[in-house]
């Protein structure tokens, strides 16, 4: 089976200005499928930036809302999937959500962040209560989580069970939580054996400060890309026959003895 090229758009755009980011995210698109990706991702929020505070009300839109069908066009133009964030109007809630379009410009997977990170979040997004979404792209079964969520080796775990083969996980991580990008993303990778793709925002954005270092890290735990601190597009692979073999090798999963877990639930 054929690896299935991924590309991490490391950028925040222009918080509170859709349309800006959604011409980055046109542009991006333009160099991942030249250079032969099948997959871009984006980092949380990135339709309408992360920091906009009292403007959350206004930017949230429904999944099938202007800004979805932007994301579709702009799949559908370059021939590629693309995993974009943004606030979620359902009704009267609004949630922390990432979309999964297909190259069609066919809606693969919605997700709603689970765990929401500090007052910000709290105050104005309701968390999610799906905890496993998936999609099936280039025959590799797809994951998604938000930031903060994958921080939780149970929301991690619970994919790998659900057979999870790349797990998708845009982000805001700020300053001086770096140790996530750098430590703790690869380790979930290798005590769950799935790739996973942890792609952030960069720079100064209100009152914080984003530290990039997106990354793609493989079932060994190895990091395959690894961004900077600044704007940067970086592309990896996602190879299903390294994620079978890790996974024959590594006994984490076969070895598990859920009898004796109750009590951590």
């Amino acid at each position: 089976m054929p690896s299935l090229r991924t590309a991490l758009l490391q950028s925040s755009g222009r918080p509170g200005a859709v349309d800006e980011n959604l011409r980055v995210l046109d542009e991006a698109a333009g160099r991942a499928a030249a250079a032969g990706a099948q997959l871009l991702v984006c980092p949380e929020m990135f339709l309408t930036g992360y920091a906009i505070g009292d403007d959350v009300p206004r930017l949230a839109e429904a999944s099938d809302g202007p800004g979805a069908q932007a994301v579709a066009d702009i799949a559908v133009r370059h021939g590629l999937a693309v995993l974009y964030g943004y606030p979620e109007r359902s009704g009267e809630r609004i949630f922390n959500a990432a979309q999964l379009i297909g190259p069609d410009g066919a809606t693969l997977a919605n997700y709603r962040k689970t765990h929401l990170f500090g007052c910000f979040e709290q105050e104005w997004f309701t968390p999610g209560e799906q905890p496993v979404v998936q999609a099936e792209l280039g025959g590799v079964r797809i994951g998604l989580l938000i930031c903060y969520d994958v921080e939780f080796p149970e929301n991690v775990r619970a994919h790998a069970l659900a057979g999870t083969g790349l797990l998708l996980v845009p982000t805001a991580q700020m300053h001086p939580f770096q140790f996530v990008a750098e430590s703790v993303v690869p380790v979930r990778a290798f005590e769950s054996q799935m790739y996973v793709a942890y792609v952030n925002r960069t720079g100064q954005e209100g009152e914080f400060d984003f530290v990039g270092l997106s990354c793609l890290a493989g079932p060994d735990g190895v990091v395959r890309v690894r961004a900077g601190r600044g704007e940067e597009l970086v592309i990896g692979e996602v190879d299903p026959e390294v994620l079978t073999a890790s996974r024959a090798a590594n006994p984490y999963l076969k070895d598990r003895r859920p009898g004796l877990y109750g009590s951590l639930a």
